[in-house]
């Protein structure tokens, strides 16, 4: 008996430590981001951007946007493209053998003909079967070519492009028009710079006029409300908190800038994953801790995108299940960085973090709730101070860490056009983790198994479009 109490001691003490530390470290980063945020935004504006442009010290930027059955956003995204604030940017879509009739509407809408590109192929990639431009928009190329995926997609663009930087985002995502005028300054400012990410915002909700968004509220589905309570404590506080411990281990696919070269140098994207994009960022640290070359990536609060979120279950399943098969995917591609010395902090701590936390934690998290309840329904192993403490940091610090997201997030930024907004995700912060978390959990864990069976699929999403 005394072997048996001591075992359960120790699992209570680790599922406790554990709910302890992780959530402590999201609070760490929430807090210190906005410190940073406050000083990013004092030191940063358009007007400095603008005296930037006017001594062409500016880059030239080829934006590429890969597209799969995309026809029901496709033309709003790259008209809100084309009304960039911007001296010199050329839009790139790449219509990667779509079943749907994305590229009709394409050449339809922009009068688009036919038209031979030459270029090195310095990357390779699935065959293209045609280029197409219109004589009314010079800036824009779109390309046609044979099924790859997202990251074959990205490869084509990345040799076609002939720009000092490219900017990768998903079709179904809108920039607000002064996004790279905010983005860009890193790379002028800090000649190391490789690769910068912005904020990544949910537009499911938000007022559209025009292809551009006039007013900001939150979704009307319940999803879409959980999912903007993640976003702002991913995106604003979560990487923002990384950034100024120099650790970003990722820069999201649907909205990142990167020094061209950098990736080519690297190989481009790799196309055996569904994770390309954190792939790719562990590969630039790899490159350049490796050889020790001088370098930063960068995650700046201020440049927005605005991308549209899924609002069914299955669609949501799908999307989680592959951002951890892709995490798990890129772990175990760059295993020989984990406790390496070489690999300086990214090696040491970063990527342990994110293997013990970030992908082994759904198993702990499941683990938890499971002997919860093997507690409760067993009158011998009843213990009501474990209880007690299993739920005050599962889930009342989880609830405390998403409402100060919140609220942290309205302060700086006072995004949002009115306070029953906040107050709407503020009730979500609370919610999100009665229930929402726990499925996410089986989500996460799912895809961990999905990794481990060979899986590589994306999975269906469903999509509405941006209304007007």
């Amino acid at each position: 008996m005394p072997e048996s109490f001591s075992l359960f001691n120790i699992i209570e003490q680790f599922i406790i430590g554990y709910f302890i530390t992780i959530n402590t470290v999201y609070l760490a980063l929430i807090i210190g981001a906005l410190l940073y945020v406050r000083k990013q935004l004092l030191h940063r504006s358009v007007v400095e951007a603008d005296a930037l442009f006017k001594t062409e010290l500016f880059k030239s930027i080829s934006i590429l946007v890969p597209a799969y059955n995309e026809a029901d956003n496709i033309v709003e995204s790259v008209e809100s493209l084309l009304k960039l604030e911007y001296p010199e940017y050329h839009i790139i879509v790449v219509n990667d053998g779509s079943s749907d009739d994305t590229l009709q509407r394409l050449i339809d809408h922009f009068s688009l003909t036919k038209t031979e590109i030459y270029f090195e192929k310095q990357i390779e990639h699935q065959q293209i079967r045609a280029t197409y431009r219109s004589p009314d928009n010079l800036m824009l190329t779109v390309v046609d070519k044979e099924n790859g995926g997202k990251a074959d997609a990205l490869n084509a663009g990345l040799n076609i492009a002939e720009t000092d930087l490219i900017c990768s985002i998903d079709a179904d995502s809108i920039l607000e028009q002064n996004v790279l005028k905010k983005l860009i300054q890193t790379f002028i400012e800090h000649k190391n710079t490789v690769a910068a990410g912005g904020v990544v915002r949910v537009i499911n909700g938000c007022k559209i006029e025009n292809r551009e968004i006039k007013e900001i509220h939150t979704p009307k589905n319940f999803w879409a409300r959980l999912q903007s309570v993640e976003y702002i404590r991913a995106f604003l506080f979560g990487r923002v908190g990384w950034d100024y411990f120099k650790s970003l281990l990722i820069v999201s696919g649907a909205f990142g800038i990167f020094d061209r070269q950098a990736v080519i140098k690297v190989g481009g994207y790799l196309t055996n994953t569904v994770g390309e994009d954190i792939e790719l960022i562990i590969r630039m640290h790899s490159y350049h801790l490796r050889n020790n070359e001088d370098y930063q990536i960068r995650f700046l609060p201020e440049p927005i995108c605005w991308t549209e979120v899924p609002t069914d279950y299955t669609s949501l399943r799908n999307q989680r299940n592959r951002w951890h098969r892709g995490l798990a995917d890129s772990l175990w591609q760059h295993k020989y960085m984990l406790f390496n010395p070489s690999y300086k902090h990214i090696g040491m701590f970063v990527m342990p973090f994110f293997l013990f936390f970030e992908l082994l934690g759904p198993i702990v998290n499941l683990l938890g709730y499971a002997y919860l309840i093997i507690v409760l329904s067993l009158p011998s192993l009843f213990n009501l101070t474990f209880i007690l403490l299993f739920l005050a940091v599962s889930i009342i610090y989880g609830m405390v860490v998403s409402f100060i997201a919140v609220l942290a997030e309205e302060i700086a930024f006072k995004t949002y056009s009115d306070f029953k907004d906040v107050a709407i995700l503020s009730l979500y912060s609370f919610l999100e983790n009665l229930g929402y978390r726990q499925i996410h959990a089986w989500w996460q864990f799912k895809g961990l198994v999905d990794f481990l069976k060979g899986k590589k699929s994306w999975g269906k999403m469903l999509r509405k479009g941006f209304k007007e």
